[in-house]
């Protein structure tokens, strides 16, 4: 069946949980710094740090932490997610063709790359810091379409869709970057049976088996704890099981109103029993429905509408109440003016204004993309500021960067400051210049 790239049904759907997300994103984060700030922060650490969880079998033993279950297991989750999304996106949507993806790809590039640049022009003089530069390359579509969201109409449509389509371009660019640069040591023996179940989930996929829990069982079982022991962040395992999903359907879109016509008719002209029980023909039609249903709807599409709001409404909020809530023990004032802190709110700032402005630019002014209809350069600029509330994947990246504990605190406070900025100016931004309807 061929599917219209991000229909409306679909992109409002989609922009409205990041929305409602965006805004519980901001509860926990707001819990989290008052929790890790009041007398009750020894028992924030107790439960985030402390606390071990987990199963052991012999020698085998997976009991540690809820913050690592969280960053290693839940966030695997939501890479999962993000994989299925570039996979879909990649297929049918905004990344389907050169024309399309040309101008989100060069702005989501440009928008990891001079942030990266402005980190390391700060923090250059201090090479134990240095390792932070893929902090501010990052993108938090939640906070991002939350803020958008709120202006309501006065933002086009289009104007949403180029920051989805950034935004996911970003988050593949930064799971390369911790593929490549943030994984210490690898264990190549558990990489190759990782990558011997990933074939596996891949052979599946051509010989047309389309049954979620088997993908589920062996990417669990297979690829994720091979990638768990192997060194490589668990996160890319979550990424690379979504391409292997299938997404393809089984019967094209004509023979399924042919089906799905003949049992309608032949389930109208079946007698009624008058009872609350189905009659037997009845059962067996709505069962050959239900079967023609799932030949027609593609595993990938499935699995990201059902783990969408899971991921939105739980896994980010908890991510952000078991990471933001820093503790400040010094002067507020000095962690701002720290290197880390002033590389990261430069690079959010600034250098994702800078690089995906002058990369959008570029690209229109080469004829190799067009500005998407009804969307002005002012709106451009404005979300390019909206671009830089890095937050959750910021605080991720954090989390793999900095070794010491002082240094991820002072990047966490960069990144709230940064985000914050980003955001103020980018509302007020779009929302003085709502009223322009004209490009440049």
């Amino acid at each position: 069946m061929k599917n219209k790239p991000l229909n409306s049904f679909f992109i409002t759907r989609y922009i409205n949980e990041e929305a409602y997300g965006g805004l519980v994103l901001i509860a926990a984060t707001i819990i989290a710094v008052f929790w890790a700030n009041s007398s009750f922060y020894e028992f924030y650490h107790y439960l985030w740090h402390d606390l071990k969880v987990g199963f052991a079998f012999g020698d085998f033993n997976m009991i540690t932490s809820l913050h690592y279950w969280i960053n290693d297991g839940l966030m695997a989750m939501f890479f999962f997610m993000i994989g299925l999304e570039i996979k879909r996106e990649i297929m049918n949507g905004e990344l389907s063709s050169l024309k399309k993806a040309s101008m989100p790809i060069a702005a989501a590039l440009g928008g990891m790359l001079i942030p990266a640049l402005v980190y390391t022009l700060i923090a250059f003089n201090n090479p134990e810091i240095l390792d932070g530069w893929g902090v501010p390359m990052a993108t938090d579509i939640a906070f991002a379409l939350g803020l958008l969201a709120m202006l309501g109409k006065r933002v086009n449509i289009n104007l949403k869709i180029f920051l989805t389509a950034l935004a996911i371009a970003d988050d593949l660019g930064a799971v390369l970057v911790i593929a490549f640069f943030y994984t210490d040591s690898i264990d190549y023996n558990d990489l190759m049976i990782g990558g011997f179940f990933l074939i596996i989930l891949v052979i599946a996929n051509l010989s047309g088996i389309r049954r979620t829990v088997f993908y589920a069982i062996v990417g669990f079982v297979g690829v994720w704890m091979a990638f768990f022991f192997s060194g490589v962040h668990a996160t890319i395992a979550g990424v690379l099981i979504a391409f292997t999903i299938p997404a393809r359907t089984k019967i094209n879109e004509f023979e399924y109103i042919k089906r799905m016509t003949a049992c309608l008719m032949e389930f109208r002209q079946v007698e009624p029993n008058n009872s609350a029980l189905l009659t037997e023909k009845q059962a067996l039609l709505i069962t050959n429905i239900e079967d023609l249903n799932d030949k027609a709807h593609t595993p990938l599409q499935k699995l990201e509408h059902a783990l969408h709001p899971f991921t939105t409404y739980f896994i980010l909020p908890v991510f952000a109440l078991s990471n933001a809530g820093v503790h400040i023990t010094g002067s507020i004032g000095d962690m701002l003016l720290h290197p880390i802190s002033l590389g990261i709110i430069g690079g959010l700032v600034l250098g994702k204004f800078i690089g995906i402005s002058f990369f959008s630019r570029l690209m229109v002014w080469l004829k190799i993309s067009d500005l998407p209809e009804g969307v002005t350069w002012r709106q451009i600029y404005g979300v390019s500021f909206l671009a830089g509330i890095g937050f959750t994947m910021s605080i991720f990246i954090s989390e793999l960067a900095f070794k010491d504990p002082s240094h991820k605190e002072i990047a966490k406070v960069g990144i709230m400051a940064a985000s914050l900025i980003s955001a103020t100016i980018g509302m007020l931004w779009l929302g003085l210049g709502s009223k322009e309807t004209k490009p440049d």
